[in-house]
């Protein structure tokens, strides 16, 4: 390999005869013009995985090869770190400091060096500063704060969701992440999840040169059933529609099965959850049936919407009868049939004369009083455990 002479003229001589061709090389092939790169995240925010170079091609029929050299510091001699015939190169592994690129051409001769760039992970975007979370029906929606695109938006590339299997017990994460998916906004549904299955769920900032920033907080938040808009008639006027269930385990397994939630049924049956019924001055109330069944408002206010029952609160449950009122959340405390409660939750949307209707929405793993909202997780992790801060 020999370094072009840029402006001298190299002739290849051969025998002097009439038949001799005399071939005049290039005075020299250029380097590329510019020289870009990402590197590749690899989930916790701590090292990347790998860098992708890449550098416009101009096209010159004489080019044969690239070459690709770097170094580790400054300190250091540049090496050859690879060749290609493309106009990018994948460097495999924790990259190195710095990096430039030269062009051999078909004659054997290489270019001087291109641009050189420098890897700088200082360029990570900050993490998003928050974290919230809505259980729905097979899901989670998450949101958070869009920091890391408000301070520099022009370097902003996406945020990587990541979610973790979640144990209430011990409130902890599991040490093995998955990437759930990427988004522009600051917002992610994680869908086709199992209801009832806690998880632990965190964000990271993508930039556009590839670094991925520290994670946010760390949520935890488990997908449940729910319905909307629900019939349910006063006892008085239609009793065979006038009692609910939230569960009711038909199999005798403690396993949820779809056609065991939400079960409409006469509100004479001793193992309905509650009943709906006159309260005797003109509306309506709902009275719990079941044996180990209590009911409290959820606030002191009406809510805007199903999902803004969040927690069930940590409270003892009455049995009592609660009057019906529109607007209103309920959380409802029942016996599971084994060691564990089971919690569920109600919002009343229209009382009529005879008939309310309700959006209700059920927690089916046993002893989580989470309904809707995912709470905060532990900072603290077990022994080959990581929950990033």
């Amino acid at each position: 390999m020999r370094l072009a002479l840029a402006g001298a003229a190299m002739l290849s001589l051969a025998a002097c005869d009439s038949s001799t061709t005399v071939v005049a090389p290039p005075v020299g092939i250029l380097p590329p013009a510019a020289l870009y790169y990402q590197v590749e995240p690899i989930g916790t925010g701590t090292a990347p995985s790998g860098l992708l170079l890449s550098w416009p091609d101009d096209g010159n029929p004489d080019l044969a090869v690239w070459h690709v050299y770097s170094r580790g510091s400054t300190a250091e001699a540049y090496g050859l770190r690879g060749s290609t015939t493309s106009n990018s190169f994948h460097d495999n592994g924790p990259p190195d400091l710095q990096y430039y690129v030269t062009a051999e051409d078909i004659y054997g001769y290489e270019s001087s060096p291109g641009p050189t760039i420098t890897i700088d992970e200082r360029l990570a975007l900050p993490a998003p500063a928050t974290l919230v979370s809505v259980s729905l029906d097979g899901a989670v929606a998450l949101a958070w704060a869009d920091n890391a695109h408000d301070i520099s938006p022009a370097r902003f590339s996406n945020y990587r969701v990541y979610s973790a299997a979640y144990d209430l017990d011990t409130g902890f994460c599991d040490a093995q992440w998955f990437l759930e998916g990427t988004t522009v906004s600051p917002e992610f549904i994680a869908g086709a999840l199992p209801n009832g299955l806690p998880l632990c769920f965190a964000v990271s900032a993508v930039s556009r040169e590839g670094y991925e920033s520290l994670w946010s907080p760390i949520r935890a938040d488990t997908p449940r059933p729910d319905a909307r808009n629900v019939v349910l008639y006063a006892a008085e006027a239609n009793l065979g529609l006038s009692g609910f269930r939230f569960w009711k385990d038909l199999n005798g397994d403690f396993a949820v099965q779809p056609g065991e939630l939400g079960l409409i049924g006469s509100g004479n049956a001793t193992d309905i959850d509650f009943v709906v019924e006159r309260d005797g001055i003109g509306g309506l109330r709902l009275r719990p049936v079941r044996a180990g069944t209590g009911v409290e408002f959820y606030g002191s206010a009406p809510v805007g919407d199903l999902t803004d029952i969040d927690w069930a609160p940590d409270q003892a449950y009455s049995a009592a009868p609660i009057a019906a009122r529109v607007g209103w959340g309920y959380v409802f405390e029942m016996n599971g049939g084994d060691l564990y409660a089971r919690y569920g939750a109600l919002r009343v949307t229209h009382i009529g004369q005879d008939f309310l209707i309700l959006d209700w929405s059920y927690q089916t793993d046993p002893g989580n009083p989470e309904l809707v909202v995912g709470g905060g997780v532990r900072t603290a992790a077990p022994s080959g455990v990581t929950v990033p801060q």
